[in-house]
């Protein structure tokens, strides 16, 4: 499954600078997804900034829509990074997140920014029922 998101909000706020330029800090994000995915999500990243402006970054993402024509909340668990100007993250379903028609809802997935603000995803689902 495939879609596209658009990043609609970006809250970031560092924790930790220094010198030469690296910093951490914590983005609290919001977006609107299209595709196999319709609806929208919250995000809170922890990231990590070097020096020659790369990153790394953590954070958990809370989607609320439908997927594959069920409707409900899902939670997804992001290890990402970015390098050049380019996001990307690979990440799974968390475990027993889903509410409502998501409830059995498992899966992996990955994104890889694209062009104001925007990303290409792909989802690979699993319904445990």
């Amino acid at each position: 499954m495939e879609g596209v998101f658009q990043i609609t909000g970006w809250d970031e706020t560092p924790y930790l600078e220094n010198t030469d330029g690296s910093k951490k800090s914590h983005a609290k994000i919001t977006q609107s997804y299209t595709g196999a995915i319709v609806g929208n999500s919250d995000i809170q990243y922890l990231m990590s900034y070097q020096a020659d402006g790369s990153a790394v970054f953590v954070g958990l993402e809370t989607i609320t829509g439908t997927i594959e024509g069920r409707s409900g909340t899902v939670t997804l668990q992001h290890n990402g990074q970015f390098i050049n100007g380019v996001a990307s993250s690979e990440f799974v379903i968390v475990a027993s997140s889903g509410t409502d028609e998501l409830a059995a809802m498992l899966g992996q997935g990955s994104f890889i920014s694209g062009e104001a603000g925007t990303a290409n995803y792909q989802l690979n689902l699993e319904i445990n029922e």
